[in-house]
């Protein structure tokens, strides 16, 4: 083992027990009678075990069980408020709803702190502190809506937004009235146009691959002054990605990234030529993990290269959600320098949902 690896190794040794000891205080934390929320605290009387004695660590999460999808279907959703955060400022989000009834988070602080932590990753050329942003995405319900705005500001400017709702969206798709799904993506291009020739001091973008292809047919967005774009969505994969890279947006620092209601914002392994443009993401540990699991037996993790089911878990005081089988797959990932840690790779849809979950504007 080289020295680089040697270091790298230790790094993970350490996130490990960092990891463990954070499981151990969201555990106390939210089954605590004093600080608990009602849903974890009645969770708690159904087993035969305290598991503020029973879980010392990420791996002993097990014994909770998954989580179930439809917990977070329908409310009452102050349940899932901790007693200690009652008296806060509390939002709702919701999921985009593209396999049922959308799930609901609240949130008090977490969408903030998430994007915090990501935007302190943001390279000061691509995105010059100081400059406006253009939030070109789903609006409404979404946590999305209210995190890009924060991230702006917390790097000191301000964000413009667009209307966008990608639950009709999927409607036309599903219907498929072509024609009105033009105009209804013209219609918000056309106002995305609009301020970005009427604001100059916008250097920075978030939108999705859709999205951005369709602005990109209009101007060119380095003549137009943005210089970093933050992009997510479902066709975020390696084609789009050289795409983008290569012929829609030469020269603009082009970040991908994967996030959504229930984990927050996962980042990507630094672009390097070497991986054929091919995007590895990587959750903010502790406060949120990923493991590849088999999709079979999704207490089976798959050896690395292989791909898998996504099993989140999140940690934080205002959100447990153990074990949770997400609706994507893909390939596990080693741990990098930036991030030592497991992370996924070519992500994508579920094979089996592919043909009944339509992903609209994403």
């Amino acid at each position: 083992m080289d020295a680089i690896s040697s270091e790298l190794s230790s790094r993970v040794d350490d996130a490990r027990r960092t990891l463990d000891a954070h499981v151990r205080e969201i555990v106390q934390w939210h089954f605590d009678p004093k600080t608990g929320c009602p849903f974890w605290l009645e969770y708690a009387e159904s087993l035969s075990f305290d598991p503020r004695k029973e879980v010392h660590s990420f791996a002993d999460l097990k014994v909770l069980g998954r989580f179930k999808d439809e917990w977070l279907r329908g409310g009452p959703v102050r349940r899932w408020v901790p007693k200690a955060l009652a008296d806060k400022p509390t939002f709702v989000f919701e999921t985009g709803g593209s396999t049922g009834v959308p799930k609901s988070r609240v949130n008090q602080r977490d969408f903030q702190i998430d994007y915090e932590i990501f935007g302190d990753r943001l390279s000061d050329e691509g995105f010059p502190r100081g400059s406006d942003w253009l939030m070109l995405g789903p609006t409404g319900p979404r946590r999305l809506r209210l995190a890009i705005e924060h991230l702006a500001q917390y790097r000191g400017g301000v964000c413009f937004f667009v209307d966008l709702d990608p639950r009709w969206v999927n409607k036309l798709v599903k219907a498929q009235r072509f024609h009105e799904l033009e105009a209804y993506k013209n219609h918000v291009t056309d106002q995305a146009l609009t301020i970005l020739r009427a604001h100059d001091t916008i250097q920075c973008l978030f939108t999705t691959p859709k999205l951005l292809e369709g602005l990109c047919e209009r101007v060119s967005l380095p003549k137009m002054g943005i210089k970093g774009i933050f992009c997510g969505g479902t066709e975020m994969n390696a084609q789009f990605h050289r795409f983008a890279r290569e012929e829609l947006v030469p020269g603009i620092d082009f970040v991908p990234t994967y996030g959504n209601t229930l984990m927050g914002l996962a980042a990507p392994k630094p672009f390097d030529p070497a991986d054929n443009y091919a995007i590895t993401y990587y959750p903010p540990v502790p406060r949120a993990v990923f493991e590849i699991v088999t999709k079979d037996n999704l207490d089976k993790r798959v050896e690395y290269g292989e791909r898998g089911r996504v099993l989140l878990t999140t940690l934080t005081r205002e959100f447990f959600m153990p074990r949770f089988g997400e609706r994507d797959e893909g390939t596990r990932a080693e741990p990098c320098d930036p991030y030592p840690w497991d992370g996924v790779r070519d992500l994508g849809l579920l094979t089996e949902l592919q043909d009944s979950v339509v992903v609209g504007v994403y």
